[in-house]
Order: C-alpha cells, then structure tokens, then sequence
C-alpha cells in the first residue's frame, strides 16, 4: 500500500487486522502488531515523507505470522544505534519510538542509508 498521507494510516491499520485476523492471531497479539505498524507508518510519513507498506502473511514450518515492510525514500538515519535506544527522539513526540515498537513485535530489522531511505522489516508470529 502507498503511505502518502494521514489519511492513508485507518485503511493500513485495517488491512493489517484483516490479515492478523485471518491467521488466527490473539487479539493480544494483534493489538501489538497494529500498534508497532502505528507507529512505523507514522514515522514513515513524519520523517519520510511517505513511502510503502507491504503486509504478508509468513510461515515458519507450523508457525505463522505477518511480515510488514516500510520503505520510504526519505532522508535515512543517520545513527541506527542511537534511534534504537530508549528516550531517543527526533521529534516532539513521546512516541514508542524504534525500541518500544522492536518490543511489540517477535522480529525487528531496519535498514537506512543517509540521503536514500529507510526500510524497516517487522513480523509478529501468531503465537510470539
């Protein structure tokens, strides 16, 4: 799905329930996986002027789960060790920031390049 705009976060959010939904997900689990695309999706339009998100549904031998993806091609970050800590923050929010969406979720991954973008990986495993 194309991020361009606010109004572009409920339609991702619901799709994103739709497919945890879909797999069996707790609705514990649920909760925290469209709580971390909350705050991905966000920072993407806040600090990336848009971008990307693609949801899956994955497996891993008998487990499953949803794989969410957010590129945009906005400024990077420069400093990933310094995002992921706890209280970092760019902006004027007291948002989960990095770390408390890497907690939210069974697995993390962010990739950035200054001047090219940044891709963050998450998946949130049906039982995990």
């Amino acid at each position: 799905m194309v991020i361009q705009r606010e109004q572009d976060v409920v339609p991702f959010r619901n799709r994103v329930k739709e497919y945890a939904v879909k797999i069996g997900m707790s609705l514990v689990n649920q909760t925290k996986l469209i709580t971390a695309a909350s705050e991905l999706v966000r920072n993407m339009l806040k600090y990336g002027g848009g971008g990307e998100a693609l949801i899956e549904a994955v497996s891993k031998g008998r487990e499953n789960g949803i794989r969410l993806t957010f590129s945009d091609k906005g400024p990077g970050i420069k400093d990933i060790q310094q995002a992921m800590k706890d209280g970092f923050s760019t902006g004027k929010s007291l948002g989960l920031g990095l770390p408390g969406t890497k907690r939210l979720v069974s697995e993390f991954d962010i990739k950035s390049a200054v001047g090219k973008g940044t891709t963050v990986t998450i998946i949130k495993w049906k039982n995990g």
